[in-house]
């Protein structure tokens, strides 16, 4: 019997331990069902990877799987997910991404920061924490703390990916929310304090906050507006806000699509602007407050994927 196994191309847990062969073999099936490689081209960098681990590493991978994600707090990384999803990058990504204005993260070394990006795909915060280390900075990749909603931790797959880093689960508003991810006003209320008191403890620690301020992927590719709510979380004046605008990541996994298509990803980093500079400008205006900072995403995107910051 397998502790991980292929069904409908999702991961699932069938008991309470795993084997590191077995643990290889569904990692493989997964990869091979979502992307179309075929199996021969990962088995032996999986393989090697999980053996490398040892079976202390694929047990403490197994239990973070099967573990309930119930309360609304922080979640660290997993150092082996982690480094599958590095290994296998090169292989998924066909084409080589781009990244520019990454001499601006020198700025972040020591300090807090909350990094605010466009929302394409799910796959989105893996590609950022990816080109993060990619691009010479990886002290800023492994203090992420990334704001994620409930489907996150409601699909399993998702959950394997999101495991690349720290994980702070927050409710979707009403207003974008779908599915499993849909909460009376009176619970979002209720977990959002929590997720909001995490986000300021995981900021004190000096963690990188990485926000999408949409709340959801743009069916589009154009930005929708910023969450109103969203500036709750920019409660210190001295915090660096980073703007960061992503392109081809809506190709990955298009909406109402399962399968990693092939995509030509670009990651524009711009310069950080510390929070109250934008509040001094905005004032007491929330929506004012988040505009702001939508306009400094746009600004490094090409025009169709501005969207309401055109």
């Amino acid at each position: 019997m397998f502790c991980t196994g292929l069904r409908y191309g999702t991961l699932v847990i069938e008991t309470p331990r795993c084997e590191p062969g077995q643990l290889a073999d569904a990692i493989i099936s997964f990869v091979a069902s979502k992307s179309g490689i075929a199996e021969s081209r990962v088995r032996s960098l999986i393989e090697r990877i999980i053996d490398e681990a040892g079976p202390r590493a694929v047990d403490r991978l197994h239990a973070r799987l099967g573990a309930p994600a119930d309360a609304w707090g922080y979640y660290e990384r997993e150092p082996l997910a982690q480094r599958v999803h590095h290994q296998l990058a090169p292989i998924v990504l066909q084409e080589p991404p781009v990244v520019s204005g990454a001499a601006h993260l020198a700025a972040l070394r020591g300090r807090p920061a909350i990094i605010v990006a466009n929302h394409l795909s799910y796959s989105d915060a893996n590609v950022i924490e990816y080109l993060l280390h990619q691009c010479g900075h990886g002290d800023v990749a492994d203090r992420l703390a990334v704001i994620a909603g409930p489907k996150v931790y409601s699909d399993l797959s998702r959950r394997f990916s999101s495991l690349c880093f720290g994980t702070i689960k927050s409710p979707q508003n009403e207003s974008v929310s779908s599915g499993e991810a849909a909460m009376s006003a009176r619970d979002v209320a209720m977990a959002a304090r929590q997720t909001l008191a995490t986000a300021k403890a995981r900021l004190a620690l000096g963690d990188a906050l990485l926000i999408f301020p949409e709340g959801t992927r743009s069916r589009s590719s154009g930005m929708h507006p910023f969450l109103a709510g969203v500036s709750r979380y920019f409660e210190d004046d001295d915090v660096l806000i980073v703007p960061v605008g992503l392109t081809g990541t809506e190709h990955m996994f298009a909406i109402g699509e399962q399968t990693l298509g092939s995509a030509k990803i670009s990651m524009a980093i711009g310069a950080p602007v510390a929070v109250g500079s934008i509040r001094t400008a905005a004032g007491a205006d929330r929506r004012e407050f988040v505009d702001s900072i939508g306009c400094q995403v746009a600004a490094l995107l090409p025009e169709r994927y501005r969207g309401v910051y055109v």
